[in-house]
């Protein structure tokens, strides 16, 4: 018998389906909503990095799944983040003109600036 730990949040037919194959069997337990969440935002950024890999609709269908659930398990309704994109699309335009920012010269040193420079998701590259 050979072990393959996952560890992860899963859609709910997957234990079902590795149950059903002859030969396997799995083991999952269902998180309370801390957990839920901490997990949720592992599998989103799990899905857009698979997004950014393939550039699939399937791909981009996973990251959109996982954002609904998140949507759902905080009580977010469609139309509220839409009213939510539209005001910042009003305030601050949206991507459509594909500017790409290289840098800011400023005059003085600008901590709030530096701070966002440095937050951990924007040192991967």
């Amino acid at each position: 018998m050979v072990r393959y730990n996952y560890n992860k949040l899963v859609r709910d037919r997957i234990p079902e389906e590795i149950n059903n194959e002859k030969g396997r069997k799995c083991n999952y337990r269902v998180l309370n909503d801390e957990e839920y969440l901490k997990e949720l935002n592992k599998k989103v950024l799990e899905e857009a990095n698979e997004f950014v890999e393939e550039n699939s609709i399937e791909e981009l269908g996973d990251l959109m799944e996982v954002i609904n659930a998140i949507m759902t398990l905080k009580g977010y309704k469609k139309e509220e983040v839409k009213e939510t994109m539209e005001i910042k699309r009003n305030k601050k335009g949206a991507f459509n003109n594909k500017f790409f920012l290289e840098y800011v010269d400023e005059e003085k040193r600008n901590l709030e600036e530096e701070e966002e420079l440095n937050k951990k998701y924007r040192n991967k590259e």
